[in-house]
């Protein structure tokens, strides 16, 4: 079995990229992905790896592969933001970990897209539920500054990195505080004192460097573009005073493109993030505060910040998550009960397609359905909100994709198991 796997893990890893197909779904309900409502009988069309148009009245050329998808839904891929894709295989075996580096030397200027593995399952299961790309961030070192983030795409191809070093990923509130020496101060103190440094260092002549520095030379040369406004800055906070704490940051840092991780009290501060123009990646219906910086969570978190106006989408979500449609479903189960504050449908899903796209920085390259954007499309038995509802077919890069993973495989094997085929923990 497990030379089975090696061999399939080969083979994907000397795989080059297919070639991108030009197809049409037609027929089908489309679904933009930036928060105007479906469309009924609409079409998607997608020549060069390329979103060309997608609504009503779209001619088909000649000699183009076309799908009708009457019944169906057709989406944007799904985009899966602050994730471990990639970096695990099995989350509890070290060997097959590598989303932390608490015993490293260096903190900023680890850069994960070395390690990431497009052959891990986790990415052929998350795929399968509808994603077709993700920032993957570090989560793990001895200090506040957790390293360099990627974005990757889905595909089953040997190159899954679209964009290296994405962004810089800080922690704060009380991880980091632990980080930096057990307050918030100190991790403060230590972060500023850290952009100022790359800020001399942006600003010195070439080969010069003050020796009063705390960072290794790598540390500091990576938050140059941090600092600079080259590289965003995602910045993990949950409690409404460390919120406004990261916001002021750009007070004496005005080039900083800050993003805000987690936010279990945005609301109590929406008002302050729509001010500043600040997107925020939201951890989805996190309403039993399980820290002391999580008091004021509530599940109508994301439904507030957004009608206070603030630029909220869903991330934050650990590792793979076939859930993702899910909790925006639950969003938009919000509006009906009474007091709460979810989303209505369009918003629900742009908070898990177009949303976490243009929190990224990546709203011109995918996300969505409009022209000129990658032919990323997901076809769908049912309503993608609907916890029943699956994927018919994949499209990233306008290559169908694979559906088959090894969760897949296994109900296949065991939902009509024939004479000893069932693990041995069954005989009895």
């Amino acid at each position: 079995m497990i030379a089975r796997i090696a061999l399939a893990a080969l083979a994907l890893a000397l795989a080059g990229p297919a070639l991108a197909q030009e197809v049409a779904v037609i027929n089908g309900k489309v679904v933009i992905g930036d928060g105007s409502p479906p469309i009924d009988n609409a079409t998607v069309l997608v020549r060069g790896g390329k979103v060309v148009a997608a609504g009503k009245g779209i001619a088909v050329p000649p000699g183009v592969k076309t799908i009708d998808a009457a019944g169906k839904w057709v989406t944007p891929g799904l985009v899966l933001a602050v994730t471990d894709l990639g970096l695990v295989d099995v989350g509890a075996v070290d060997e097959s970990n590598d989303s932390g580096a608490e015993k490293a030397p260096f903190s900023a200027a680890l850069d994960i897209s070395a390690a990431i593995n497009p052959a891990a399952q986790p990415i052929a299961i998350s795929r399968h539920a509808g994603v077709t790309r993700a920032a993957v961030a570090p989560l793990g070192t001895n200090a506040i500054f957790e390293g360099q983030g990627a974005v990757i795409d889905l595909g089953v191809d040997s190159r899954p990195v679209t964009v290296p070093r994405a962004f810089q990923y800080v922690e704060l509130g009380e991880d980091g505080a632990r980080l930096a020496g057990g307050s918030r101060v100190a991790a403060y103190a230590v972060l500023r004192n850290a952009l100022a440094e790359a800020r001399e260092i942006a600003a010195a002549p070439a080969g010069s460097r003050r020796t009063d520095v705390l960072l290794t030379r790598g540390d500091a040369a990576a938050l140059v573009p941090v600092v600079t406004g080259r590289q965003p800055l995602y910045v993990h906070v949950e409690r409404a005073a460390d919120i406004r704490m990261a916001l002021s940051l750009k007070s004496d840092f005005p080039l900083l493109r800050l993003v805000i991780v987690g936010a279990s009290e945005g609301w109590l501060v929406a008002a302050d993030l729509a001010a500043a123009g600040v997107p925020v990646l939201a951890t989805p219906l996190n309403d039993l505060p399980a820290r002391f910086e999580q008091l004021g969570a509530t599940q109508s978190n994301v439904g507030r910040m957004a009608a206070a106006g603030v630029k909220v989408a869903l991330g934050a979500y650990g590792g793979m998550s076939p859930a993702i449609t899910q909790y925006a479903g639950n969003l938009v189960g919000l509006t009906r009960i009474p007091r709460a504050t979810g989303l209505t449908w369009d918003k629900a899903f742009a908070a898990i397609s177009s949303g976490p796209a243009e929190a990224m920085g990546m709203g011109e390259r995918f996300g969505s359905l409009r022209p000129g954007r990658a032919g990323d499309v997901v076809i769908w038995d049912g309503d993608p909100l609907e916890a029943q509802s699956g994927v018919v077919a994949v499209y990233i890069d306008g290559v169908e994709q694979p559906l088959g993973n090894h969760q897949s495989r296994l109900k296949e094997r065991y939902a009509t198991p024939g004479e000893g085929s069932l693990p041995k923990a069954y005989d009895w």
